[in-house]
């Protein structure tokens, strides 16, 4: 009797360097790869009221499940493709093709772990056994120099400890061909987005880059990045740009979703390093990877206090307020400031913004309009195309002062930010148009404008700042007061 295994593909949608695939081969005579698009994700809500995953991320999602089923079948299998819950519909699959094994990647978030559980005490009455892999870290637990719970809760100590220390193991190979399952399976259709309540996403001319799901992009995206730009050899320069396709690599989003592989990515470093140039960009690159890992064990550590206002370090941040109406124009970039306004826009045209805009629109919403950062963190998990739950998490907790670092005063001049990294105001006219008359020198400051000068420059209908911009311009960066020009009613 031929023994059957099921891939349960979750946020490791590649054929390469997956470990649940080779374990799966290893062990059994078929495989029945598997992919579920788990309703509460893709149809529910987050605690604040936006969709969990919004229109963004489950385009890219379903250009990646797609990809991942065109791969199994040039290579003799297929994809099996459900809607539905996981826990319920796993153990279906697992009587019909009368599997002994289900593989699948480990997640260390409550939400993911909740569906783990549920589906291993289903599992177990029939006798199918849940098997665990890792995919998501360019270094493997075991080989960490302290358990888990022993990492360090400051990035520098984490990376003196292991980059020169600990090492990457190489990424497993992709099987050449793949065995047809035997069991009478419907393959199952591939939703629209229209079946998660979204509208199609119109291409976005302005868009930093036409970011396409699924591990064919992803590779070639990591080809072009090393191999034909050579963009990789400037990285460190580049990496707080805000326009243009390479200023950084742009991997995330296929990291988050496992459509690229970290050790991947780190093993065509190395081989870029010895064939062309090695450098202090291209270390860079790594040290962002190593960032990766660092906030999935910060996660794996301090776990569902990742999520809680006070953070890991479970402080009182009852300065803080879910003030709804200061939000949403924070969302919808009408705060008045155009650095941030700018940022916001592109975030929600395309599902993308810069690491520099990031850094810099939290701690605007956190620091200046002392709204809750819980409610910025939601927004990001919504839109973001590369959103990951430890690294979006532990960087807001970063930037609110919660988190796991002892340095708690992370606050950014926005204006210094702004002449700093957009000098000419490029960035704010690319997604801030009615800023198109208004001279460089003063795009980042339309408080120095008169009511004349903002009729002759046409920007009459931008709103006021919600802050006095002009606090920026003064010797300190340190406020005590968020000093709000008109604010409605707290909610």
């Amino acid at each position: 009797m031929k023994r059957c295994a099921i891939i349960w593909f979750r946020n490791d949608l590649r054929l390469h360097d997956n470990e649940a695939l080779c374990d799966a081969l290893r062990m059994a005579d078929e495989i029945v790869p598997v992919y579920i698009f788990d309703i509460r994700t893709f149809k529910g809500k987050t605690r604040f009221g936006f969709p969990k995953i919004g229109k963004f991320r489950a385009k890219f999602t379903l250009e990646a499940v797609e990809d991942l089923r065109a791969r199994f079948r040039q290579k003799g299998s297929d994809l099996i493709i459900r809607q539905g819950l996981p826990e319920q519909i796993l153990p279906e699959i697992a009587s019909q093709c009368q599997a002994s094994w289900v593989f699948c990647n480990r997640e260390r978030t409550s939400e993911e772990v909740q569906v783990q559980d549920a589906l291993e005490k289903n599992l177990w009455g029939s006798g199918v056994e849940l098997m665990y892999t890792r995919g998501k870290m360019l270094y493997h637990t075991q080989d960490l120099p302290a358990p888990v719970q022993h990492t360090p809760d400051v990035f520098s100590q984490f990376r003196k400890d292991n980059e020169n220390l600990t090492r990457i193991r190489p990424p497993l190979p992709e099987p050449a061909q793949l065995p047809r399952f035997s069991a009478a399976l419907e393959a199952g259709n591939l939703p629209v987005l229209s079946d998660f309540g979204h509208a199609a996403v119109e291409p976005q001319p302005a868009a930093a880059l036409s970011f396409e799901g699924g591990e064919t992009a992803g590779l070639k995206r990591l080809h072009h990045y090393l191999w034909e730009s050579e963009a990789v050899t400037t990285y460190k320069e580049t990496r707080n740009g805000l326009l243009g396709p390479d200023y950084s690599s742009k991997f995330s989003p296929w990291l988050s979703l496992g459509c690229l592989s970290p050790k991947r990515v780190y093993a065509e470093l190395r081989r870029f390093e010895t064939e062309r140039v090695k450098n202090e960009s291209t270390y860079w690159l790594f040290f962002e990877l190593l960032w990766r890992d660092f906030f999935r064990l910060m996660g794996k550590k301090h776990g569902n206090n990742l999520f809680k206002k006070g953070g890991p370090q479970r402080k009182n941040m009852r300065q803080l307020v879910n003030h709804t109406a200061l939000f949403e124009q924070w969302a919808a970039g009408n705060t008045g400031v155009p650095f941030i306004d700018a940022n916001m826009r592109e975030l929600n045209a395309t599902g993308w913004m810069s690491n520099r805009g990031r850094q810099n629109v939290a701690s605007f919403l956190v620091r200046d309009l002392r709204v809750n950062w819980q409610m910025g963190a939601e927004y990001f998990e919504s839109l973001l195309l590369d959103y990951d739950p430890c690294s979006n998490w532990g960087n807001w907790n970063y930037v609110a002062g919660v988190g796991s670092d002892p340095r708690e005063d992370r606050y950014f001049n926005i204006l210094t930010q702004a002449k700093r990294y957009d000098p000419e105001g490029d960035y704010v006219r690319h997604w801030c148009p009615e800023f198109k008359l208004v001279p460089p020198d003063l795009t980042h400051r339309p408080d120095l404008l008169s009511p004349a000068e903002r009729s002759v420059y046409k920007l009459t209908n931008y709103p006021k700042a919600l802050v006095r911009i002009e606090k920026w311009a003064g010797p300190s960066t340190r406020i005590d007061k968020p000093g709000f020009r008109s604010v409605s009613k707290r909610s």
